[in-house]
C-alpha cells in the first residue's frame, strides 16, 4: 500500500519498493564502473597492440615514446635490439674450434689495402712482409686478375684477396672498405703498389701519427729516389712531422699566410693514412664512379676531425720511395685479361682523369651550393694552388 505526503503531494513507495529500487541503483553502479574500468585496460592494450606495429608515434608524444629507433641501421626496425650486430671486420674465421683460435690469436687494429699486379709481385711482397709483421691486416685488390700467382708467397693464405680486371684501389675502396665493415680498425693505409718501404716502420708512423694528432697523414718521399709530384710531400731531413711548404716566387705562392691546399693541410694519394673517424667521412666523400678520385685530395680536409692545418701532415721520421711505375693502362702491365683500349691506354686513363677531376669539383660546387644547412668552414679562406 502506498502512502501520501501531504507536505509535498508526492505518493511514496512501500518499504518494499524502495528496497527494488536502491538494488536496481547499486547494480547499475557496478556495471558503471565495471564499463569505465574494462574501457581503460582495452585502451592499454590496444595502445599496446599498435605499439608493437610502429603505429603508436601517431597518437602519442615521441617524447614520451621510449622506444626511439630513428637511428637504428636501416632494416634492423624488425629485429630486437640484441641480435644486431652493426659492424665487420676482414679477420678469417676457423672451419671448427673456433673458441681455441679466440683464445691463440691477438686483435688486429690497423689494415693495409693495396691494389696491386703480379709485375709489382717483387716490391709488393716486402711490403706485406713489413705490415704483417707489425700485426696489420692486409687487403690486396687485384687488378690485373691474376691471384693465383702469388700462391708461392708463404704469407698468401694470410691475406684478403679481391679480384676485378683494371679497376683502381678507389673503386676498390668504395666497394669493399666501407665504414661499418673496417670499423674495428683504428688506422686505414690505402696504399699504391710502386712504393719502397726500406726506411719506413709502421708502428712507429703510428706511433708519431698519434702523438701529432693527425687524422690524414703519409710518410714522406725520398727526393733523391722517388717521383714527386708534389713539394709538399718532400722529405725534410732532421724533422719529424711537416703540415706545409713554402714557395715565394712564381704562380701559386705558399707561405705563413697560406691555409689552403696544396701549401698546407694536404697529402697526396699515392700512400695515404686514414684514421678510423676520418675514413667514416672520407668513404662518403668517394664518389662511386669516379674511380681515378682526381680532385678528391682537395677536399680531404673537410674529412679531419677539425683543423686541416693541425690534423693534415706529413711524416718525415718515416719515409717511403714513390717509384711512380705506370702500372693501369701501363706499358708494363701483366699480359693476360684486359679492357685497355690499345696502345694509348697510359694517355687515355690520364685523360679520363683529368675529366673526373672536372666533373668531381662541379659536383662538390653544385652540392655545397645547394645545401642551405651545410656551412663552409674554410669559406673565408683563399684556394691557393701550385698546379
Amino acid at each position: 500500500m502506498k502512502s501520501f505526503d501531504s507536505v509535498t503531494g508526492f505518493v511514496l513507495p512501500d518499504p518494499k519498493n524502495r528496497l527494488f529500487l536502491w538494488s536496481v541503483l547499486i547494480v547499475i553502479s557496478l556495471i558503471s564502473g565495471a564499463y569505465f574500468v574494462g574501457n581503460t585496460f582495452f585502451a592499454k592494450e590496444y595502445k599496446q597492440r599498435l605499439a608493437r606495429w610502429g603505429v603508436i608515434h601517431t597518437i602519442q608524444d615521441s617524447k614520451s615514446n621510449s622506444c626511439k629507433r630513428q637511428c637504428w641501421p636501416f632494416g634492423s626496425e624488425a629485429l630486437p635490439e640484441g641480435i644486431i650486430a652493426r659492424t665487420s671486420n676482414l679477420e678469417m674465421r676457423p672451419l671448427w674450434d673456433s673458441s681455441k683460435d679466440n683464445r691463440i690469436l691477438k686483435p688486429q687494429l690497423h689494415l693495409l689495402a693495396m691494389a696491386v699486379g703480379l709485375k709489382q709481385k717483387e716490391i709488393v711482397n716486402k711490403i706485406v712482409q713489413k705490415f704483417l709483421s707489425s700485426d696489420f691486416v692486409v687487403m690486396l685488390f687485384h687488378y690485373d686478375g691474376f691471384v693465383d700467382g702469388w700462391k708461392s708467397l708463404p704469407w698468401n693464405n694470410r691475406v684478403i684477396h679481391v679480384s676485378a680486371i683494371n679497376q683502381t684501389k678507389w673503386w676498390f675502396a668504395k666497394r669493399f672498405l666501407h665504414p661499418d665493415i673496417v670499423a674495428e680498425y683504428k688506422y686505414i693505409f690505402l696504399w699504391d703498389e710502386d712504393l719502397l718501404v726500406d726506411d719506413f716502420d709502421p708502428k712507429n708512423y703510428l706511433s708519431i701519427v698519434k702523438e701529432e694528432g693527425l687524422e690524414i697523414s703519409q710518410p714522406a718521399l725520398d727526393p733523391t729516389k722517388s717521383e714527386v709530384h708534389h713539394p709538399l710531400t718532400v722529405h725534410k731531413a732532421g724533422s719529424k712531422v711537416h703540415r706545409r711548404y713554402y714557395k715565394l716566387k712564381g704562380s701559386g705562392r705558399c707561405d705563413d699566410n697560406s691555409t689552403a691546399p696544396p701549401c698546407i693541410g694536404w697529402v697526396e694519394m699515392m700512400a695515404p693514412v686514414f684514421s678510423k673517424k676520418s675514413w667514416q667521412c672520407v668513404w662518403h666523400l668517394i664518389q662511386n664512379d669516379l674511380i681515378h678520385a682526381w680532385g678528391l685530395d682537395r677536399q680531404l680536409g673537410y674529412c679531419a676531425q677539425g683543423d686541416r692545418m693541425e690534423k693534415v701532415g706529413v711524416v718525415d721520421s718515416e719515409f717511403i720511395v714513390h717509384l711512380g711505375l705506370p702500372t693501369l693502362g701501363g706499358s708494363n702491365s701483366n699480359e693476360g685479361p684486359s679492357s685497355s683500349p690499345g696502345d694509348n691506354a697510359r694517355g687515355k686513363v690520364r685523360m679520363q682523369s683529368y675529366i673526373e677531376m672536372q666533373v668531381f669539383s662541379r659536383r662538390w660546387k653544385n652540392a655545397a651550393k645547394k645545401d642551405q644547412c651545410w656551412i663552409d668552414p674554410y669559406e673565408q679562406q683563399p684556394n691557393q694552388t701550385n698546379r
